[in-house]
């Protein structure tokens, strides 16, 4: 980890100016935890695999900037309650935690060693305010104290943009958005919207990388903000089960 942590300040100096690019000014202080939070990453990515992205320089990217783009997609408070579903190895849902420091997070994984890891890194990084829930996303969702309880959802690299949909809106308020990195989208819009008309939302926007300005080191990609404007049914979401014989 030293070893890496000596030659990582490149990477991250880069990474807070392509941050303010984005709106997201990281005093020095975030800058060093993105740089630990990386350094951890990769050390600990040799015995047990988080992440297929193990450079530092893609890391700082391709992790951490691609988790970033949110924070200019829509109009935060930076006071918000944010459900992070399929979190993974931490992005975007930490990411975003340490952009902005005030949000409260909820990290939901079901995959054990990544949930382990993300406990033990918010630990390590003085994020004693991250709750982190070893779980489907289907059950939680159905717990009466969640339902409606977040202003935003977010889900990166967890399935096609309807399942999210219907992963994120029951964790939604009215008036609250759920947040989709994508690639291409246009295939996929059809079935979204169908499944946004079930669960009581509708696209708000399509932001590309090409928009925000860092296509150069992150392209074709896609942000997709779909916002809840009617309670969403109680069905959903649905068992994986019936999800998969049913999709959308």
């Amino acid at each position: 980890m030293n070893r890496v942590s000596a030659v990582a300040g490149g990477e991250f100096v880069s990474l807070a100016a392509r941050a303010a690019d984005l709106g997201v000014r990281l005093s020095g202080a975030q800058v060093a935890l993105c740089e630990r939070y990386a350094a951890e990453l990769i050390e600990r990515n040799t015995t047990v695999n988080l992440t297929a992205i193990t450079e530092l320089e893609d890391i700082a990217i391709k992790h951490f900037l691609d988790s970033f783009t949110a924070c200019a997609v829509r109009v935060w408070t930076g006071r918000e309650r944010v459900i992070d579903v399929g979190s993974g190895a931490g992005f975007p849902g930490v990411a975003l935690r340490l952009a902005m420091p005030n949000i409260r997070l909820t990290c939901v994984e079901s995959v054990g060693k990544k949930s382990r890891f993300l406990d033990e890194i918010s630990a390590l990084l003085g994020l004693a305010d991250i709750e982190v829930r070893n779980e489907r996303a289907e059950t939680l969702a159905h717990a009466t104290d969640r339902r409606a309880a977040y202003d935003v959802g977010t889900a990166r690299a967890v399935g096609t943009i309807a399942a999210c949909a219907e992963y994120l809106f029951p964790f939604l308020r009215v008036g609250g958005d759920a947040i989709v990195w994508k690639g291409k989208v246009d295939a996929e819009l059809p079935a979204a919207r169908k499944a946004l008309a079930s669960v009581g939302g509708e696209i708000a926007s399509i932001v590309s990388t090409v928009q925000l300005g860092v296509a150069d080191v992150l392209p074709g990609r896609n942000l997709v903000v779909m916002r809840k404007v009617r309670a969403t049914p109680d069905r959903y979401p649905r068992a994986s089960a019936e999800a998969r014989r049913r999709p959308w």
